[in-house]
């Protein structure tokens, strides 16, 4: 089962506060921790995946800190997750561009993967950095989404 870790969501938590900080100014990880009641050794491990895939810009010296690396609207939630967990299949067979699965030439539930993977993907970069600065509420992440039993056979 595909499951976002706590790397991941503190990570989306993370990139959410410094999108909110609009003083252009660096953000000090330990104010995001204290913001976040998240560890500061905890985002500082997590600041290395973000500074690796290029999403956050890094500021030495005292009155350095951390910031966007672009405009809040260009990041994708899809982005940062993959950054933060690295690998986002539904599956261990696609989780490399080749799929090295001996059946996956006659495997028949393949394409329900791959499906599922795309929803997912399709799903998570339709929301930006900019998605969370409204206070319309989390419920609006779910409108239009119909929720449906099972075919039964």
């Amino acid at each position: 089962m595909m499951r976002i870790s706590t790397k991941g969501r503190y990570a989306l938590r993370v990139m959410i506060d410094l999108s909110h900080q609009k003083s252009g100014e660096p953000v000090s990880l330990r104010s995001v921790a204290e913001r976040q009641n998240i560890t500061l050794k905890y985002i500082e491990g997590i600041m290395t995946h973000l500074l690796r895939a290029g999403l956050v810009v890094s500021i030495r010296g005292k009155a350095g800190g951390y910031y966007l690396a672009r405009p809040a609207g260009d990041y994708t939630v899809y982005e940062i997750l993959k950054a933060a967990e690295g690998d986002l299949s539904t599956v261990h067979c696609l989780s490399t561009p080749t799929n090295f699965c001996p059946m996956c030439d006659e495997c028949s539930t393949l394409p329900l993967w791959k499906g599922l993977q795309n929803v997912i993907r399709q799903y998570l970069e339709s929301y930006t950095l900019e998605s969370f600065d409204d206070s319309k509420g989390m419920e609006r992440f779910c409108d239009g989404i119909t929720f449906t039993q099972p075919h039964q056979s």
